[in-house]
């Protein structure tokens, strides 16, 4: 069994090492290469950062441990909000708190946390009806989070507008389609090394009868390290550019609340009907 114990570190290794040099570099670099907004962009590294969650939920669900998806979830999304808050107290950035957009958007993010918490003290059971209010809540959340940038960020959009308008056009096809193939073989590889992990759960539940509640955790702590690394890249390249701080606080905050709602309602509805469909 302690060789089982090696193989999940080994293999939860690769997949934040991944994620990180690859996954979350790629799509970055691809956003920043079509000029997209710091909003734009942190839904970007947020939908890149969910992908281990994606994984691990999804190979939990396959073999049977529901549960253990769930605590994933939850001790993710409550590491992303941890780790968020270290990178703006860490970069100094805490004045833009007081920015509106900011404010509404933790609020997002703090119900995506007590939601899971909900469930799992009330006991209450993850069945598909849950599935269609999850993809509700997932649009919703997702209305909320435009309209409070549109009323709050007025001034921050119509420079940005004003700055990609003035840039040279550049060629950026070829790179387009580079970093889109860089994408296409990292899913492969996280597909496979997802799947040998979810073998190797399946071994260390059997094998040490280790609580499903254990497992959740070791997997939201390990699935969350990409977000800590683009939480503080975000801040920091902004710094470096010498532009507004609240640009790269709009960049991360949108990083942990796209990761959050797409942990939550997304990628636990999928192991929701993975768990049914194989129950």
């Amino acid at each position: 069994m302690i060789v089982e114990v090696i193989k999940f570190l080994v293999y939860s290794g690769l997949i934040v090492v991944i994620s990180k040099y690859i996954l979350v570099t790629t799509l970055r670099k691809l956003a920043e290469n079509l000029n997209l907004k710091p909003k734009t962009v942190g839904n970007v590294a947020g939908l890149a950062t969910s992908v281990p969650e994606l994984l691990t939920v999804t190979v939990s669900s396959f073999n049977g441990l529901i549960g253990a998806s769930l605590v994933n979830i939850l001790s993710s999304n409550v590491i992303n909000f941890i780790q968020y808050m270290a990178s703006i107290y860490g970069n100094k950035n805490q004045k833009s708190f007081q920015n509106k957009a900011i404010k509404i958007d933790l609020l997002l993010v703090g119900i995506t946390i007590v939601i899971p918490i909900v469930f799992i003290l009330l006991d209450w059971e993850i069945n598909i009806v849950v599935v269609p209010i999850f993809v509700i809540l997932y649009f919703l959340f997702r209305s909320f989070n435009h309209h409070a940038h549109k009323l709050y960020l007025k001034e921050q959009e119509k420079a940005l507008e004003k700055q990609i308008e003035e840039e040279e056009k550049k060629e950026k096809g070829k790179k387009t389609i580079k970093y889109v193939l860089y994408l296409i073989i990292t899913g492969i590889l996280l597909f496979i090394i997802g799947d040998i992990l979810g073998k190797t759960l399946e071994n260390l539940c059997d094998g040490f009868g280790t609580p499903q509640f254990i497992i959740g955790i070791l997997l939201g702590i390990i699935t969350s390290v990409p977000e800590l690394i683009t939480f503080f890249e975000a801040q920091k390249h902004y710094k470096a550019q010498k532009e507004d701080d609240i640009l790269g606080v709009v960049e991360a905050t949108n990083n942990l609340l796209t990761s959050n709602i797409l942990n939550l309602f997304i990628i636990q509805s999928i192991g929701i009907m993975i768990f049914i469909i194989i129950s």
